[in-house]
């Protein structure tokens, strides 16, 4: 599990993303760098004995997942007593005390926080904190800071900053290229030649190996005077562990590249996790950088992650220009406007888009559509999240996943809530969704989340287009004829026709053939339908 941490440096240089000190904040915040540690307004808050911290620091560490009190205990005490789980209740109780603005959530002998936790640079990860599970999580989080400094030096390529770093981690390869490099730029060619001789001889000694191949070339480019050093941006999302299905539309998207790929599909259908998947599967392909942009300025957005600060004039042109005979793979996340994107291509790189609306009038792009999984797919899915309880309600299960058109947003809220509630069956949260729906403007924040692509639907809607779509809910049957549709809400079959397509855009109505649409099962949800469909 990641932990995302917000860099906070304790250093000098304001330039460093995140620069600020742990003393400036203004809420509540915590750090795992160094002791535990939590700052209320400027101002250190005591946190208590260290199993106290080691309990709030798990929580952190898996910061917006529910822990059971047995996966909670076993984090803390390598070899816990019976009188584990009063000594966790009693821990947790005082830090609720403590820090009564922590969000921490309780059900069914578990617990989870949602937190702000910033990186102050301060010293060692978990400081004093003793379990298996913390000397892992001390290495991944060492690890974890160690790469985010070294891409803020490859970024800033400063050489003091650069000497510091590769002197406190003589054996990292990376900073010292960027190290090398940085002083040949600076015309210090003799020191950036020492610097390889240097680096060979400790790893000699150290480990009785010889450079890797990126400081041989680096050493050879010096040496014939002709380095040429190009930032390479690595900005894909982590791909996540429990993705499922979707062989057909990575296929397609594969058999597409290196063109220009969209995929479109309703909020929440998964289009960005398939992009992302697809970017990992095929990174090795593009060895000049993997670029993700979510912007309206796309151009300027691709400009800076290669090194254009702040770029003007025809910024799609000097794109073009810097991407000439290079392999880059650009996802373009939830595009709203062909013109963002139109003119980026360039041989020999990739690009995928993701948008609700099929944008058909950007030229050479190969459209996927991604809809609900297939019912084999959806139920693999909800396994991960709940196990073998899917076997005991096929039906019920059936049921909830048809729900809401096996898309992977609702599913994937669904199976959280029936995790964290391990006495619930399926049948029970299908009865609380029915009466969530019916509670009016009172909605739970996990239906929030279930029904939020719909609502991002919705704010797209025209005021004909959503007037209509109540209608066509209200009349209680799945399939649509644009002949009916026009008889009864009086418009003119041209009208009619104008509006379903505008709903078929965004998803809410499916396409069947000219003049015949569906309604979506999840659409009926949202949008209401009589009480007998839903519990049918």
């Amino acid at each position: 599990m990641k932990v995302n941490i917000e860099r906070v440096s304790s250093g000098s240089r304001g330039s460093e993303p995140g620069h600020q000190a742990l003393s400036q904040c203004m809420s509540l915040r915590f750090s795992l760098m160094g002791p535990v540690r939590a700052c209320r307004d400027g101002e250190e808050v005591p946190l208590g004995p260290r199993q106290q911290r080691a309990v709030l620091a798990a929580l952190l560490l898996n910061n917006g997942v529910w822990l059971s009190n047995d996966k909670l205990i076993g984090m803390v005490w390598d070899d816990p007593t019976p009188s584990a789980v009063m000594a966790l209740r009693t821990y947790m109780y005082r830090l609720r005390r403590t820090l009564p603005e922590l969000e921490v959530k309780s059900a069914n002998g578990g617990y989870g926080v949602n937190a702000q936790i910033v990186d102050d640079c301060l010293g060692e990860p978990l400081e004093g904190l003793q379990s298996a599970y913390f000397d892992a999580q001390r290495v991944r989080l060492a690890q974890q800071r160690l790469k985010a400094r070294e891409d803020w030096l490859e970024r800033e390529l400063d050489v003091l900053e650069l000497q510091k770093h590769t002197a406190a981690h003589p054996l990292r390869e990376r900073p010292r290229a960027l190290l090398m490099y940085a002083l040949y730029r600076d015309g210090r060619q003799a020191e950036a030649l020492d610097q390889f001789h240097e680096a060979r001889s400790i790893l000699n000694q150290e480990l009785g190996i010889e450079p890797g191949p990126e400081l041989r070339g680096l050493h050879e480019s010096i040496l014939r005077g002709d380095l040429k050093y190009v930032y390479r941006p690595e900005q894909l999302p982590l791909d996540l562990a429990d993705f499922t299905g979707r062989e057909t539309e990575i296929a397609q998207v594969l058999n597409a590249l290196p063109g220009t790929v969209g995929i479109t599909g309703m909020h929440g259908s998964g289009k960005t996790t398939l992009a992302t998947r697809v970017g990992h599967l095929v990174k090795h392909r593009f060895p000049d950088g993997q670029l993700f942009v979510r912007s309206t300025d796309v151009a300027g957005e691709l400009l800076r992650a290669v090194g254009v600060e702040n770029p003007t004039g025809d910024k799609a042109a000097l794109w073009r220009e810097k991407a000439r005979g290079k392999r880059f793979l650009v996802i373009v996340d939830d595009v709203r406007r062909a013109a963002d994107v139109r003119d980026l291509a360039t041989p020999g790189s990739a690009m995928i888009l993701t948008s609700v609306r099929r944008l058909n009038e950007l030229p050479g792009v190969t459209w996927v559509n991604v809809a609900g999984l297939t019912p084999q797919d959806a139920l693999a899915f909800l396994r991960t999240a709940i196990g073998h309880r899917v076997d005991a309600e096929p039906e019920q299960v059936a049921k909830l996943l048809d729900r809401v058109s096996r898309l992977p947003l609702p599913i994937r809220v669904l199976g959280g809530k029936l995790a964290s509630r391990p006495t619930w069956t399926v049948e029970m949260l299908l009865r609380q969704l029915c009466e969530e729906k019916a509670a009016g403007d009172v909605t739970p924040v996990d239906c929030q989340a279930i029904l939020a692509p719909l609502v991002r639907a919705q704010q797209e809607l025209g005021a004909v287009e959503e007037w209509l779509l109540l209608r066509l809910v209200r009349r209680d049957t799945a399939e649509i004829r644009t002949a009916d549709v026009a008889a009864m809400s009086g418009l003119t079959p041209d009208a009619v026709e104008l509006a379903m397509e505008s709903l078929a855009d965004v998803h809410l109505i499916e396409p069947i053939e000219f003049g015949r649409y569906r309604l979506p099962r999840f659409v009926q949800l949202y949008f209401g339908v009589p009480m007998s469909v839903l519990t049918s």
